[in-house]
């Protein structure tokens, strides 16, 4: 059974704001039946499928789990804009590493303008050193890819350096998640406002999330 189907399809529903009865009803079937998809238990066939598909908006293939943008498109590196004339420096014709640099600027792009709507000075700090720590500890784990170089650019140690990195993480995740709750100036996110509110960018965002979850359903044995 496609797990991303029943997810997907209750997520667009909410997201639009339609009680279940109301979806069931327009889209011609029972709202036990509609539960029953969204919930996993039962798997619909070709007609319900193109038909929430239509009612949505959206492609099949994105109900489906198989695009993370609404249009269905697989994204490719040309699809992702550069965020400076200098993106390409160094990488030469790895693709791969191309697309990933491109992944992550555009996304933290994406996510440093929706931190400037919601004005929270205590989210914006605590996510802004959290992902200075990650930049910090790719930066040590590759200027240590050579033994040779001077040991003298870090004041702090490697394995203690790892260690403090990690804990430093932890706590500005938390009070990341502490200023979450304190917030007044609420930003309501979906596909349809990331894709619309941030074009490329967006798709940039929603194609990390989705290599993510990716990677951690297989960590969790999915």
């Amino acid at each position: 059974m496609n797990m991303d189907f029943p997810r997907i399809l209750s997520l667009l529903r909410k997201e639009r704001g339609l009680t279940q009865k109301q979806a069931a009803e327009d889209l011609g079937v029972a709202q036990a039946l509609l539960s029953h998809y969204e919930k996993g238990k039962r798997e619909c066939g070709l007609d319900f499928l193109v038909k929430a598909a239509d009612y949505y908006n959206v492609s099949t293939d994105y109900l489906l789990g198989r695009s993370p943008v609404s249009d269905g498109r697989i994204i490719t590196e040309s699809d992702i804009p550069e965020t400076s004339q200098n993106d390409k420096a160094g990488i030469g014709t790895d693709i791969s590493l191309t697309l990933n640099k491109k992944l992550i600027t555009n996304s933290i792009d994406v996510i440093f303008s929706m931190l400037g709507k919601i004005k929270s000075s205590k989210l914006s700090s605590s996510i802004s050193s959290m992902l200075m720590l990650s930049v910090y500890k790719a930066f040590r784990i590759t200027y240590f890819t050579n033994r040779k170089n001077e040991q003298g650019m870090f004041t702090v140690s490697h394995r203690t350096a790892s260690f403090l990195v990690n804990s430093a993480e932890n706590i500005d995740e938390c009070n990341a998640l502490d200023a979450s709750e304190e917030i007044t100036q609420e930003l309501s996110i979906t596909t349809n406002y990331i894709e619309e509110n941030y074009g490329k960018q967006g798709t940039a965002l929603l194609s990390l999330v989705k290599n993510t979850e990716k990677r951690l359903d297989k960590l969790s044995g999915k």
